[in-house]
């Protein structure tokens, strides 16, 4: 019986995975017990946008570790091409623990509901990746419409830097490049190169650039989504997400602004990221513009009523629903949490 050949990734995401220990609410000093789980920005933006219909690909590296099978399984099991993902004998998978307030009157406790990620990821399979895993994955990356990376896997390391900087290097025809800055600083305070230089030359060469406004403001010294416009006028798609309230979206010359859904924010992590998914999706399917950004919206709406770093989203025909809905009814959805 001839075997049905495998369906080609539209879209591919290069960069860092981590397993993720989630603490029971409290002084993590205390938690007797820790919940796994999957993080990294990339891996965060490949689940959506598998999740929304996209076939996906992840190129990564990670230890030849338990915590690495399980990443590697993860994706696997959300319907992510991981085949190019290098296993490195030599360094091991990155993990973050994740602190979460219980709002007691402790020293170290968080106030309810908040949250603190602590990364161990110095030395990581991840922080090798180089140009060369480019090189082992072009058949996947030649096929794709989309490659996607993100600010944290450029500041990882030098090779990090140098295989993003290939990333963009390479002949792309139709292919699409996003980036989302997703700026960290901790990561660049042994790099001796400057930040905002680095990742102003990414955003300036990719297609589609996510920023966030507060740290627009760090990095490139305003938050004002009309200013971005002037200095970073080559990405197609320039979204700028203003403070939580609403999000800028520029395509070309043009601009809208689309508010964002009201709901109860259980946990913040991993909303950008879904945003992302969300909009690159909805991109690759074909949608107008307003579109693109309530895709977005939806998907981050979905992260930050859960309880994971990945969003669980609700079923397509639904988001589809409200993202093709007219204004007065978008303004009046309200998204419930899922836990």
């Amino acid at each position: 019986m001839t075997r049905p050949t495998p369906t080609p990734p539209r879209a591919v995401t290069v960069g860092e995975g981590l397993a993720v220990l989630v603490a029971r609410p409290g002084p993590l000093e205390d938690s007797p017990v820790f919940d796994r789980t999957a993080g990294g920005a990339e891996v965060n933006v490949a689940t959506v946008l598998a999740q929304l219909g996209v076939p996906t690909a992840w190129i990564s590296r990670v230890g030849d570790d338990g915590f690495g099978r399980y990443l590697m399984r993860h994706l696997a099991s959300r319907g992510v091409d991981t085949s190019a993902v290098h296993v490195d004998p030599a360094r091991p998978t990155g993990v973050y623990v994740k602190e979460r307030g219980g709002g007691s009157d402790r020293p170290t406790d968080l106030a309810a509901g908040a949250s603190r990620m602590l990364y161990y990821r110095t030395g990581s399979a991840a922080s090798a990746l180089s140009p060369a895993d480019l090189t082992a994955a072009a058949p996947l990356l030649d096929r794709a419409a989309l490659v996607h990376f993100t600010g944290v896997t450029t500041a990882l390391s030098p090779s990090a830097t140098a295989l993003t900087e290939a990333l963009l290097d390479r002949q792309r025809g139709d292919r699409l490049i996003g980036f989302d800055v997703n700026y960290r600083p901790a990561l660049w305070i042994r790099r001796p190169e400057s930040a905002a230089d680095v990742l102003a030359a990414h955003v300036r060469r990719a297609d589609v650039v996510f920023v966030g406004a507060d740290e627009a403001e760090e990095v490139f010294g305003t938050g004002d989504p009309a200013r971005l416009r002037e200095m970073f006028p080559r990405p197609r798609h320039l979204v700028v997400k203003n403070s939580g309230h609403s999000v800028t979206g520029f395509l070309g010359e043009r601009w809208i602004e689309v508010p964002a859904l009201r709901l109860e924010v259980t946990e913040a992590i991993g909303a950008g990221d879904a945003f992302a998914g969300g909009y690159l999706a909805a991109l690759l399917h074909g949608r107008p513009h307003e579109q693109l950004l309530r895709f977005g919206h939806l998907c981050a709406a979905a992260a930050l009523t859960g309880t994971g770093d990945v969003a669980e989203l609700p079923p397509r025909q639904r988001l589809e629903r409200h993202a093709a809905a007219p204004c007065s009814e978008w303004a009046r959805i309200r998204v419930e949490g899922t836990s």
